[in-house]
This record gives structure tokens, sequence and C-alpha cells, in this order.
């Protein structure tokens, strides 16, 4: 047994190994610094020899945390643009366009690209930049807690590699409200000067320390290119919920609301982690109803001298702040009615569609499929869909939806879009295909678009709805040119 694990670590340390060299190698002698992290061959390293290996190796949550430090440090992939994209389909969306009952500026909320980050990955907002240069055009960060909490107890998150699905009771682990503010307050400081901040001892000579530190800090940028200054325009989502012992979970998210709203472009009430003792309870009529009512209030206080600079100009009213619902995938046809008809009635102007289940298909052929906890990735890619086609018939396709689940393609991102979403969030399946997944999943989508003849996000919105669909298509043909009227006529 000594002798097979000795054999196994060697073989582990012989394929990282190579794979630095060969990386280094790339960066330095054939791409321009800025290029080499959006290289096909770092994307393959990346994905194809480093992922297996950690995951061989390397105990999910501890990966989990892995992979946030090396997106902090700046070694993970940059986007890599494709042509079809770039000059033929355009990913971006504008969910709130249509909704006539939006202020303006809300409806004027441009996400850059329709796929973006879940909320699960940056738990705490300590990467957000950094996920962004990786070709998301939004990212969700969260769930938040007021308090800072620990979570559930270690082991809390499993993968089943068989089934390419993820499970995790993770208890909404948080830093909490305090410490995730200055995280997006550094990020919304980063936006809002468009350029990476400086580093105070790239000079200072002065000491054996200084000077050591800052031969290793000019040798990062001289062959990594450090620090972000291509981070790629996009959204920031603030995902909320409540301490696991509260006994007020109303004020809970209330809180949040009120200290984290003055730097999101979008609020997200997570009610729907199977991972917190009584947190689904309150999807039920009565409990969400009072709920929602209170985050649209506590929303609706926030004023524009509380908005920070980096925020869509820094001075928008708190009634311009997208205030989303998360819900599961497992809730039964009443509950969605339920949940569809308070939606509309209080006037939250989104949906998340979904959240991890507690559900477990017939099939799985993993080991750990029986772990308690919420189950993600492909074996609720599905359900997920199937829950979005459903909400988005029974709001009549007013409500724009974020879809997540499964998605691990262009296609599986089209069908979700197809299915009524209006954007989609990728997470678990960066577990098993790397984060070069981001830009594979755009590249994809955008073939699929284009061999459909379809140019536009808006244009695959809903399709699998043909009533809806065209009923949509017309009003917005109909605003189009209204706004082109208005336009000749100034």
């Amino acid at each position: 047994i000594k002798t097979m694990f000795r054999q196994l670590r060697n073989a582990a340390i012989k394929t990282v190994g190579t794979g630095v060299v060969v990386i280094g190698a790339v960066e330095v002698t054939t791409h321009l610094p800025s290029e080499g992290r959006s290289s096909n061959l770092y994307h393959y390293m990346s994905d194809g020899v480093l992922m297996p290996v950690i995951r061989r190796f390397v105990n999910p949550e501890d990966a989990h945390n892995l992979a946030i430090q090396v997106a902090k440090y700046g070694y993970t992939p940059r986007f890599r643009p494709s042509s079809v994209e770039s000059f033929s389909v355009d990913l971006s969306s504008e969910p709130f366009k249509a909704s006539i009952n939006k202020s303006t500026k809300m409806r004027n909320l441009a996400f850059p690209s329709c796929i973006g980050l879940a909320a699960g990955f940056d738990k705490d907002g300590v990467v957000i930049k950094e996920m962004l240069s990786l070709g998301f055009g939004f990212v969700e960060i969260g769930s938040i807690t007021p308090e800072p909490q620990p979570g559930n107890p270690k082991p809390r998150m499993f993968r089943l590699t068989e089934d390419k699905g993820v499970i995790n009771r993770y208890g909404f682990n948080s830093e909490g409200l305090d410490k995730v503010e200055d995280n997006v307050k550094s990020f919304c400081q980063y936006r809002s000067s468009k350029t990476a901040p400086e580093k105070s001892n790239i000079l200072d000579w002065w000491s054996l320390d200084a000077f050591r530190q800052n031969i290793c800090d000019l040798a990062l940028y001289l062959i990594w290119a450090q620090d972000h200054t291509v981070a790629q325009q996009g959204i920031l989502g603030i995902n909320l919920g409540k301490n696991k012992h509260s006994t007020d979970e109303t004020a809970d998210y209330e809180k949040g609301i009120a200290q984290l709203g003055p730097y999101a472009d979008y609020l997200v009430v997570n009610i729907s982690s199977p991972n917190t003792p009584g947190l689904r309870a309150l999807q039920k009529r009565e409990p969400i109803r009072r709920l929602l009512k209170a985050a649209i209030r506590a929303r609706d206080n926030i004023s524009p001298l509380m908005r920070v600079d980096g925020i869509r100009g820094g001075n928008v009213d708190g009634r311009d702040i997208p205030l989303f619902v998360k819900i599961a995938p497992d809730i039964s046809s009443e509950e969605m009615e339920d949940i569809a008809a308070a939606v509309i009635e209080i006037g939250v102007d989104g949906m998340v569609i979904s959240n991890t289940s507690n559900q477990r298909p017939s099939g799985l052929l993993s080991k750990a499929s029986g772990e308690e906890g919420g189950l993600s990735g492909a074996p609720i890619k599905d359900m997920s869909t199937e829950c979005i086609r459903k909400m988005y018939h029974l709001t009549n396709g007013e409500i724009p939806i974020i879809g997540v689940g499964g998605v691990g393609s262009g296609h599986d991102a089209y069908e979700k879009l197809k299915a009524g979403a209006s954007l989609v969030q990728i997470y678990s399946m960066l577990v098993y295909k790397g984060p070069g997944l981001v830009s594979r999943v755009r590249r994809e989508l955008a073939e699929i678009m284009l061999e459909n003849g379809q140019r536009k996000v808006e244009d695959v919105i809903g399709i699998d709805h043909e009533e809806i669909y065209w009923r949509r298509r017309e009003d917005r043909s109909r605003n189009e040119r209204t706004q082109e009227k208005i336009i000749v006529d100034e």
C-alpha cells in the first residue's frame, strides 16, 4: 500500500510539475502575458490536466477553497472570446426591458452576457472581479448571513463523480455582513476607478524584507501580468440568507438588504436552501408573502444618498434595485402557483430557479448519493429546467427568471433560455469541466443560436411557450417602433 501511495504521489507531482513548466514556458516565450491565460493550451492544461489531479487527490471543500485562492491571485484562465459571439451573436441580456411596471433605470440594467456565476462559489465576495475576468457576465455572491457563522460540521461537500453531481450541506457558512461589506466596497471602488489598485511597496527597496517581496511582485507582474487590469465589466448580485439560530428571519433579510443593498446591482432573497432548518417553510403561502413584503419595503428604503460609486452611477434609488427570490426545484405544483401569485401580487422583480434539491433521482451511481444535503449538477438539470418552464407559464412570461441547475454546455444554457430563463448561471459543473467551461458555454451557445437564425438572447427566451413568445415578440417590436418614432420626432 505504501508503495502504491508513493507511486500515486510521484505521478501527481510529475503531472503538476510538467503542467507548470509547460504553461510557464508558453506564457513567457509564446504569448503576451495578458493573452497566455486565454490561450487554448492554458485552458487545456487547467481543465484537462490540473482539474482531474485536484479531483483525485483533494477533498471537495479543500478544492473549493483552493479554487478561491487560485482565482484571488490571478492564476485562473481568462475569458477566451469566440468569433461567433464577437461578430455574429449578441449574448447580452436586458431582462427588465419589457417590464412596463419597472422604472426606466431598472429597464436599462444590461447584463453584458447572459451567462453568470451562481451563488455558493464566492460566498463572501472575495473574487468578484476575477470571476468577471473568467468570462461571467454577472457574479452572484453569497448566501450572506447577518452574523458570521461556521455552517454545518465537516465533511459537508461530496462529489458524485459518476453522475457529474455535487451534494453539499454547508448550512450558510458566512463571514457575515460586515466582512462582506468590506469586500464588495473594495470591488465597487475598483469598478468605479476602472484601474487596478496600485502596489504601494513596488518602489520601497529600503529593507531586506521589502526587497525580497518586491522581487517576487516584479517577477509575478512580468510573467503573469498582475494585477487584473483587464477585468470584464459585469453585474454584481448579492444573495442573502438568515442565521441558523435566528428567531426573526424577516429581520435578518431586512438587515442584509439595508447593509449590502447599496452595493448591489440586484438582490436575491434565498429561502430555498435545504441545509438551514425551517428555511424552506418560508416558501409557503403566508410566510412568503410576509417576507417578500418586508424585503420590498427594506429595498425601497435605500435612498440615492446611500448608493456608492461603482453601482450604476451611484445615484440609483432603492426601488431601481431588482429584487429576486430564489426557490427550490422540488416544490409541489400548488406551491409553485402560490409563489407565482405572491411574486406578481407583491411586485418582486424576478426569480432564481433553482436551488439544490432534496430529491435523489433514480439511477444515481455514486456511493456518496446517499449523503444528506442539497443535490446539484447534472442530476437536477432537467428538474430545474422543468421548474423554469412551469414558472414562466404561471407568470405569463412577465417575471424575469435566472435559470440555474446542471448547466455544463451551451446546449444546456440554450434549453433553459427556451424554457423561459432570461439569464443562466453556472456553478457545480465547474467542478468537472474546469474554469474554461465559461468560455466554452458562451461559444457553444452563440453557435447554436447562429445555427437557428437567432442573433440576440431575447430571440430565444421562452420559445418553448409559443403563444407567450410571439405575443412578447410583437410587444417588443411595437416598443422598438415607438422608440424609433420618439428619436425621429426629437
